[in-house]
């Protein structure tokens, strides 16, 4: 059996709340857990009756348990903690009918806060703009203040809801804005199996006619968030310039009132449409009231008590209802009908693109240490100074682009299938087989001139794929050597029969040396004899 209070705390409970006090205060007041308050409430104390039964149900008291959803009677709490109204007339709970004696306790407003004696340096302070937290810090600075921070919270409320901060109403031109959130929608019930699934429902308000679209999905995510921003310009006929948003993570990487970080794909898709993006600030309702009246409104009037066998009866539904409910009503704001308002919002929208907005996907990847990335399993050339650095690709069925977390892009690759490369090293360093390399290096080779490229056919008739290397050297002599020294060593090295490189090295460095270490022939066929020569001369002198 609980504990019974006595008569006298029982009477002080239900005269307080009577009164006017929320539960809260009078816990405080009274050093009482709610709980007990509660009970005590939904049964009035009766000195002839037995005690209230614990587990008798409570009254449920505006912002004292807002995760219930059970309707029980309620006790008015409109009063704030420094001023309580006159007593409210009685309801249903159990409370004897007739005016009740006020106790010395009412009259009273309770414990003086340590804040009071502060209140004009307070005021100060929070005309200032600045919050609790710093007004209790500088109070403990400038004038040794000991209470705590949670008492100045309190007082700072208390003066906010004195002087409640002004909210100004915005209201824009045809096709200027629209504002775009996600609410919940119906329960998706399988008929087969009975599985129950609740959908998201994106909804788009033009803000200057209140038109609007409706769409169930599954999952927030970039690509649904999209597509349904996409119907709702086809739905339009049009695009407004400014979408208005919450900073939900499928838009927005992270949240800044100044310099927000949208989702690439989302800015993309901005650029596409002509529109631009414009997040408000975080916990802020006002900001977007339209989007926020038109989510209840689509929740209350149009989902509320159905249920539906599939996502695409629940979009049926929503298209319908859009159509012959919503776009009917006179909006109790412009005093229109929306249908005949947005007739005259509708030229003012942004014309639609020639094609929809590309469908792709994107990530975030680590450059590896060969300059590759993966995507798909297929890997993808960096340029190498973002070697161990995070780029964002982006890929279609067609090409895959990379960009720097700038936003620039660095490269592009067409599509290749999983395990392949954009581009790699063969087997001799270079690029492709090794046939292929042959012939690259023999191309250098006999742009050097005839001879040289006659030595290289010659290396590979006799070494085969290993000459390449002796043909990759040759080419690196000109970086040293006149062309015209090359090809002579290289015809002389032809000459003796030799496809070593060291002796095309010797010949090139004899004329300085003076040294000849290779043996030449002195006589050949295609050789004329010297005193040939002078007979010519003497002839022809």
């Amino acid at each position: 059996m609980a504990n019974v209070l006595n008569v006298q705390t029982q009477n002080s409970i239900v005269q307080l709340a009577a009164a006017g006090w929320p539960i809260r205060r009078i816990s405080r007041h009274l050093g009482l857990d709610r709980k007990t308050i509660r009970r005590y409430l939904r049964h009035p104390p009766d000195p002839d009756g037995p005690p209230p039964d614990p587990k008798s149900p409570t009254i449920s008291t505006p912002g004292e348990d807002r995760g219930s959803h059970t309707k029980s009677p309620t006790i008015s709490t409109a009063g704030n903690e420094a001023a309580c109204g006159p007593a409210p007339a009685p309801l249903a709970t159990g409370l004897p009918a007739g005016p009740r004696p006020v106790p010395p306790a009412v009259a009273d407003p309770g414990r003086p806060s340590r804040c009071s004696p502060h209140s004009a340096l307070i005021e100060a302070k929070l005309e200032a703009g600045l919050s609790a937290q710093r007004i209790h810090q500088d109070l403990v600075a400038e004038v040794g203040f000991s209470g705590s921070y949670q008492s100045v919270k309190r007082f700072v409320r208390h003066l906010r809801g004195a002087a409640p901060e002004r909210v100004w109403r915005i209201e824009v031109q045809p096709g200027e804005e629209a504002q775009i959130d996600f609410g919940t929608g119906a329960w998706v019930i399988d008929p087969v199996t009975g599985v129950r699934r609740r959908p998201w429902v994106l909804r788009v308000v033009l803000s200057f006619s209140r038109k609007a679209y409706s769409e169930a999905f599954f999952r927030q995510d970039t690509e649904q968030f999209i597509r349904g921003l996409e119907n709702a310009w086809r739905a339009f006929g049009g695009v407004p310039r400014i979408l208005n948003l919450d900073n939900l993570k499928a838009a927005i990487l992270h949240a800044d009132w100044f310099d927000p970080g949208l989702n690439p794909k989302l800015a993309s898709f901005a650029k596409h449409y002509g529109c631009s993006i414009l997040p408000c600030r975080p916990r802020t309702p006002e900001h977007k009231g339209k989007i926020e009246n038109g989510i209840a409104y689509v929740k209350d009037n149009a989902l509320r008590g159905r249920s539906f066998p599939s996502l695409a009866k629940q979009n049926q539904h929503l298209d319908q209802w859009e159509r012959s409910v919503a776009d009917q009503r006179i909006h109790g704001t412009t005093r229109q009908q929306v249908a005949i308002r947005f007739a005259t919002e509708q030229p003012a929208l942004l014309p639609l693109p020639p094609n929809l907005f590309p469908v792709f996907s994107e990530a975030k990847r680590s450059v590896h240490r060969d300059s590759y990335i993966e995507v798909k399993s297929a890997l993808y050339l960096v340029p190498p100074e973002y070697i161990r650095q995070t780029v964002w690709a982006r890929w279609d069925a067609r090409e895959v682009r990379i960009f720097n977390l700038r936003f620039e892009q660095i490269a592009v690759h067409p599509r290749l299938e999983p395990g392949r490369f954009t581009s790699c090293l063969g087997l001799g360093g270079g690029h492709g087989s090794i046939e292929q390399q042959l012939a690259y290096w023999q191309g250098r080779a006999e742009a050097l001139g005839t001879p040289a490229g006659n030595w290289a056919r010659r290396v590979v008739a006799a070494k085969g794929p290993i000459g390449l290397r002796s043909i990759m050297g040759l080419i690196s002599l000109a970086e040293t050597h006149p062309f015209r020294a090359i090809n002579t060593a290289c015809d002389q090295a032809i000459a003796h029969g030799t496809v070593r490189l060291r002796d095309v090295k010797k010949l090139l460095e004899a004329p300085a040396s003076g040294q000849m270490t290779l043996s030449f022939q002195t006589e050949h066929p295609i050789y004329r004899n010297l005193a040939e020569y002078g007979r010519f001369i003497e002839n022809h002198a």
